[in-house]
């Protein structure tokens, strides 16, 4: 399994950043797949996860109703939209791959080793 995430920077708080991961190696559509982040000093915030179809989405309280999850299995991608940024979401994004994605619950579990490279979100003024 390779996870390959993109996308990130500087954005000022409000703003908004498109993250994108491709994934190789294993049969894409046929995994849920989902985002993490860490911030230096905190510990790891499984975010979002996505079903196989991309029908079902669950989120993190503290995301929810700013970050959008999406996948395109055609093209071996799934992003994170990101919108209304504030400070504290400045961290290392993580693209990973889950076991499941039947409730919000599962979004704290993600497999942490199958992510690849982060791409860094700083916000700030």
């Amino acid at each position: 399994v390779q996870l390959q995430a993109s996308g990130g920077g500087l954005v000022q708080p409000g703003g908004s950043l498109r993250l994108s991961c491709t994934g190789s190696g294993f049969i894409f559509d046929n995994v849920v797949l989902g985002w993490f982040r860490h911030a230096p000093g905190k510990e790891r915030e499984g975010l979002s996860c996505i079903s196989e179809s991309g029908r079902t989405k669950y989120y993190r309280d503290s995301v929810k109703g700013r970050f959008t999850i999406s996948r395109d299995n055609a093209k071996n991608t799934v992003y994170l939209q990101m919108n209304s940024l504030k400070p504290e979401d400045t961290a290392t994004y993580y693209c990973v791959t889950f076991a499941s994605c039947y409730s919000s619950y599962d979004v704290f579990s993600p497999f942490w080793s199958s992510s690849g490279q982060g791409t860094q979100v700083t916000v700030s003024s």
